[in-house]
């Protein structure tokens, strides 16, 4: 990924606090294209611009919307807005494609599950449902909570891949760094559910706090998800606390091989980056 501004990195957040339930329904954008491959190499769908979760690591999809003008600030992007258009755009570039997708990812820049927000989350599912009846699996990641219908494969078709984020086990650093998101407890539940019902799931495991930001225990969150398909994990990244940390690299060397040693015992797959 690009560098970020150094200004974009000192002024992006302010004192603004994250809203909480919303008092209002969202607003809406329209955009002229929804389907596009990523510069990671991968096909996404991003069909809301901004995110009540508010993750201050920081959020690189917060800073760099903020660099181009997207939005003016944090707490805009906390108001989050959905793409008004997405699902007919969604149908018309279906069409379009003579080669379709592998996979489509649900969501890089902004979450399908936000937290408070159901109108999201079915817009989410009716994206899941065109893709799979296409025959085009996605692949989810979510700070909010999985719904169980994606167990449902009358309208789910694909092997779709269940992901949540999880870089702890302790409320009190969620809401310090992701203040607006579900608590951990819900989002494994909910990915255990899916487990459950014969899903594939996944847990990412970044950015992972090092111990000058937060002490734990990598080993009992991995405990807590033994029972997963896939584990990914990386470090932190944009934060000065972390990259003036003198110990950082050796820290994520270690825990990285506290990761690969647990999915090889646990037959996990497992990737590191």
């Amino acid at each position: 990924m690009p560098a970020l501004p150094a200004q974009t990195l000192r002024s992006a957040y302010t004192v603004e606090a994250v809203p909480d339930a919303p008092d209002k329904p969202l607003g809406a954008i329209e955009r002229k294209s929804l389907l596009y491959r990523s510069g990671l190499g991968f096909h996404c769908i991003n069909h809301v611009l901004g995110c009540s979760h508010g993750c201050r690591y920081p959020c690189y999809a917060y800073l760099m919307a903020r660099h181009h003008g997207r939005v003016r600030d944090y707490a805009e992007w906390c108001h989050p807005r959905i793409v008004g258009n997405a699902l007919v755009l969604l149908d018309r570039e279906l069409k379009k494609k003579r080669v379709a997708p592998d996979c489509v990812h649900l969501c890089l820049t902004t979450d399908p599950f936000m937290v408070n927000h159901p109108e999201v989350g079915a817009i989410s599912l009716a994206i899941i449902e065109r893709l799979n009846r296409s025959g085009i699996p996605c692949s989810l990641l979510t700070k909010g909570t999985l719904p169980a219908e994606l167990a449902d494969r009358r309208l789910f078709s694909c092997d779709n891949t269940h992901g949540i984020s999880l870089v702890s086990l302790d409320d009190s650093f969620r809401r310090e760094w992701e203040p607006g998101s579900a608590p951990y407890a819900e989002r494994i539940a909910a990915l255990r559910r899916l487990h459950d019902a014969g899903c594939t799931t996944l847990v990412h495991i970044e950015p992972y706090p090092t111990p000058s930001i937060h002490e734990q225990d990598l080993s009992e969150i991995l405990a807590e998800v033994e029972f997963v398909d896939h584990i990914f994990f990386s470090g932190w990244n944009y934060n000065p606390r972390v990259s003036q940390d003198r110990g950082a690299e050796s820290f994520y060397r270690r825990q990285s091989g506290i990761v690969r040693q647990f999915c090889a015992q646990h037959g996990i797959d497992c990737e590191l980056a």
